[in-house]
């Protein structure tokens, strides 16, 4: 059997932008909702919605739901890691947050809006943890929050490293992210004995996908690797300007150390300060300034 790349864009949206079921055993996994906080039902919104930001057009894979109690949910996979994204994805949120209040509407009708952002990077390599929970709370006692907004960030490639084997929902989920792809032949017997991942396992299988289908999924896999091109550009030029301009700064503090010294040894030779400062160039106030 062979199977495809979960994380793909076509492949993502297929799984779970498709089954209520299998999105809502996901999420509850995923943002640890138990008892009252559990989904009970899902359905779809905004399924075409396109990502705001150029760079981000086909590295970012959104889809959007809400529950039977009208608590909104977004899910991101990001293939590529910039520093703007973690401020994408609060601006989002805040936005999906304000927009459930029509104008005759109530404050207290808000819903609170969940953030599921799946990184295919390690973007805090000094943190052991793949898993990054955020939330608006008391900054003493942490028990006290402000309801309506809730982020979750998960380093895949750091939840990879780790080889984590334990049976909770949340790790078999990042398992069938992470393990799944093109050279996949057979999946562990472990996931394919939840319904939901079974399913989604199905899902994923080549031949469930037409020969235009593979061609987009091939097509996705070359954005990715146009927009890593362009951000590694990016970076480096960054880093070689840096470079360049700590050079001059350099040239220009040496130049000055040299006038510096020069100027000290006309002051000890009894120079006039405005003769000094004539051929030196540093001004008076520098010039007198000068521990000779």
């Amino acid at each position: 059997m062979k199977y495809l790349d979960p994380k793909n864009d076509l492949v993502f949206k297929k799984v779970f932008g498709q089954h209520p079921d299998i999105t809502k055993s996901f999420l509850n996994a995923m943002l640890e909702f138990e008892g009252d906080r559990r989904i009970k039902t899902l359905e779809f919104i905004d399924p075409n919605l396109v990502p705001e930001t150029p760079l981000s057009k086909y590295t970012i894979v959104d889809v959007r739901c809400k529950d039977e109690k009208g608590r909104e949910f977004i899910i991101e996979m990001q293939m590529l890691w910039t520093e703007s994204f973690k401020s994408r994805v609060l601006f989002n949120a805040c936005k999906n947050y304000v927009k459930q209040l029509p104008k005759s509407g109530k404050y207290d009708e808000l819903k609170p809006v969940y953030s599921l952002c799946l990184i295919n990077e390690i973007f805090q390599p000094e943190e052991e943890s793949y898993f990054h929970k955020y939330s608006i709370q008391h900054q003493e006692n942490t028990e006290l929050k402000l309801e309506g907004l809730e982020f979750v960030f998960v380093e895949l490639e750091k939840f990879k490293a780790q080889n984590i084997q334990d049976k909770r929902m949340m790790v078999l989920w990042l398992r069938f992210l992470t393990e799944i792809d093109e050279n996949t032949k057979n999946i562990s017997p472990e996931l394919l004995k939840l319904q939901e991942i079974r399913k989604a396992a199905e899902l994923v299988e080549n031949a469930a996908f037409s020969d235009e289908e593979r061609r987009a999924y091939d097509k996705y896999w070359d954005t990715v690797r146009v927009e890593k091109t362009l951000i590694d550009d990016a970076f480096d030029k960054g880093i070689r300007k840096g470079r360049e301009e700590g050079r001059e700064e350099g040239k220009e503090e040496g130049a000055k150390r040299e006038k510096e010294q020069a100027a000290c040894k006309m002051k000890k030779d009894g120079l006039p300060i405005d003769i000094i400062a004539k051929y030196t160039g540093l001004s008076i106030a520098e010039i007198e300034q000068l521990e000779c």
